[in-house]
């Protein structure tokens, strides 16, 4: 019997379908390490990575203040987080518009009080009404024995009648006052009569009351809460020593009063020396996380009963 050889063509065929197959797996293989490289990490994958952090400008729950204003290390979210409120009364103006500009540099809310019968009164009025300022009528009233309160002066001897024209004639003189504090007055501010005649004129006109404490037997504040007039009354005096170590000690206190308080309100005078002194201090304390308001956002509006 004759054996048959097996076909060439057979073997070439299975030869070349096994090498087909081979290049597929190899090819799925080499796409499987591509797909590998390109899956992200399982970091990425968590969404730790494409979460946004949180801004460093956040606002933090409130820190504790300095304790002074002399060491405000404080970051710029501690900036932002208030340590208390603080109302800048400029008492005294009406003689000098330079004033003006040095206060307004400060960049904060100012209250300023204005003499009504200065000789730059007008002039200085009408520039503070331009700039949107807070105004205060700032009512000569008898002092000490010796003090000169200046012209339009209510005095002790003046009738309740007096008193309530001289009032309505002062605060005239200064269009756009949002209230009345005293000048001097530590003789008025004491008698009752007379404070009373003066506290119906502002209740009147609508306006509110500033006791500047001129002295300790003052009933201006006790009255204003009877009669129902708006009122709040100053906390510390930024120069009654015009010295610069005075006047920083003295706005230490008034933010130590804040801090304690919450609100706090100083009455100052445009010296050389305070106004010095409010350049550099009134940055500092805005970095410790105070706010600088006007008077009129720390009123007191509860009227108090009459007293049997």
């Amino acid at each position: 019997m004759v054996r048959k050889r097996p076909r060439r063509g057979s073997r070439g065929l299975w030869t070349a379908l096994l090498l087909a197959l081979a290049a597929v797996a190899l090819g799925y293989w080499a796409i499987g390490l591509r797909r590998a490289d390109e899956r992200p990490s399982p970091r990425a994958r968590s969404g730790a990575a494409a979460k946004p952090a949180r801004p460093t400008d956040a606002r933090p729950s409130r820190p504790s203040p300095p304790p002074t204003v002399s060491a405000p290390a404080a970051s710029a979210p501690a900036a932002r987080a208030r340590a208390g409120r603080v109302a800048l009364v400029i008492d005294d103006l009406g003689r000098s518009l330079a004033d003006l500009d040095r206060l307004a540099a400060l960049g904060v809310p100012i209250t300023y009080a204005v003499l009504p019968f200065e000789t730059r009164t007008g002039e200085v009025v009408a520039r503070l009404r331009a700039a949107g300022a807070e105004i205060l009528c700032h009512l000569p009233l008898e002092g000490r024995p010796g003090a000169d309160p200046g012209p339009g002066a209510i005095r002790e001897e003046h009738s309740a009648r007096r008193v309530a024209r001289r009032t309505r004639e002062a605060i005239d003189a200064v269009p756009g006052a949002v209230g009345l504090s005293n000048h001097m007055g530590s003789i008025v501010t004491a008698d009752r009569e007379a404070m009373a005649a003066l506290l119906e004129v502002v209740a009147e006109r609508g306006l509110f009351f500033l006791d500047s404490r001129t002295s300790a037997d003052s009933v201006a504040y006790e009255l204003a809460h009877r009669a129902g007039v708006p009122t709040a009354r100053r906390d510390v005096f930024l120069d009654g020593e015009i010295e610069p170590a005075a006047v920083r000690a003295q706005f230490e206190r008034l933010l130590a009063a804040a801090r304690d308080g919450g609100a706090a309100i100083a009455i100052g005078h445009p010296h050389a020396v305070t106004l010095a002194a409010l350049d550099e201090l009134v940055p500092m304390a805005i970095a410790a996380g105070y706010e600088f308001v006007p008077v009129s956002y720390l009123l007191e509006r509860d009227a108090r009963p009459e007293l049997e």
